[in-house]
């Protein structure tokens, strides 16, 4: 029984494959590859002769049989485009199919456009929301958006560029005006990093071509700053602490809920972590004495 490799490979620069992947690459004995043009360009970078076959979304039911029955006589890894197949690129159903027939999964990480992204914008601290492709047609996009319109996290989308406009006006209708990074051709020749608002990336790109492929992030909704007792909030850090979080937890979650800076409630938490503790310690004192 072969193993189903899933090899991560490049989103552009071609040094950014791991030693593993090119040695897995090497060692099996097919692979399968949604654009086998590109797939052939990073092994013929790194002397790999592997067989290529073709596997992406349009494939027919024939090739996965195919490859199933590869598996029965030996190892066989699968590759995206870019990236990591299976993340908005083939691969799941033939992870599925690999598994159910007994087969083990194996993953080879490597690069990712998402995580890419995500780190680059220096708007994700927390975590972040990956949309993938949105919706093709405005009415399914713009109703996709509103469903996720309320998500305290960054919203990551892939875009082609002959949508973006149209991607970046529903977006303004439908989240209001937030901070976005348009982050386009990661780790290529033409990189850039456009850190803007929706308003103004869609009038950048009204003034000039759209050109190669997009990762977008997205800043999650602001809530509104309310007014707030300062007895109360501190009442409610010194629940949250005494359930175990930890000041940052604390910071972290109470700023969602109230609108207050995080910064403030971090060092809010921390003094009356600090007061809580000579208090204790205060008391064991009085006890012993006793």
């Amino acid at each position: 029984m072969g193993t189903l490799y899933l090899v991560g490979t490049p989103i552009g620069n071609l040094e950014d494959i791991t030693l593993r992947a090119l040695r897995v690459l090497r060692e099996v004995q097919l692979i399968a590859a949604e654009d086998t043009r590109e797939t052939r360009k990073l092994l013929g970078r790194y002397g790999i002769t592997t067989p290529v076959v073709s596997y992406h979304t349009h494939s027919r039911p024939a090739r996965l049989r195919q490859l199933l029955a590869a598996l029965q006589e030996g190892d066989v890894a699968v590759v995206s485009e870019a990236g990591m197949p299976g993340i908005s690129d083939p691969g799941a159903e033939l992870v599925q199919a690999a598994s159910a027939a007994g087969h083990s999964v194996v993953v080879v990480p490597g690069p990712s456009a998402v995580t890419a992204a995500a780190a680059v914008s220096g708007m994700v601290t927390d975590g972040f929301l990956f949309l993938g492709f949105l919706p093709r047609r405005s009415s399914e996009r713009r109703e996709q958006l509103a469903a996720v319109r309320s998500v305290p996290y960054p919203l990551i989308v892939f875009e082609a560029p002959h949508r973006l406009r149209e991607m970046l006006a529903d977006a303004l209708e439908v989240l209001g005006d937030r901070s976005v990074a348009v982050c386009r051709e990661l780790t290529k020749q033409f990189e850039e990093v456009q850190r803007t608002t929706l308003r103004g990336a869609l009038s950048l790109f009204e003034q000039r071509e759209p050109r190669g492929e997009f990762v977008l992030v997205i800043a999650a909704e602001q809530p509104t700053p309310t007014t707030w007792d300062e007895t109360a909030i501190r009442g409610l850090i010194a629940e949250r602490l005494a359930a175990g979080l930890a000041p940052s937890a604390v910071a972290r979650e109470l700023a969602r809920v109230t609108g207050l800076p995080r910064r403030e409630l971090y060092r809010i938490a921390v003094a009356t972590r600090w007061e809580h503790a000579v208090l204790a310690t205060a008391e064991e004192g009085e006890e012993h004495e006793r």
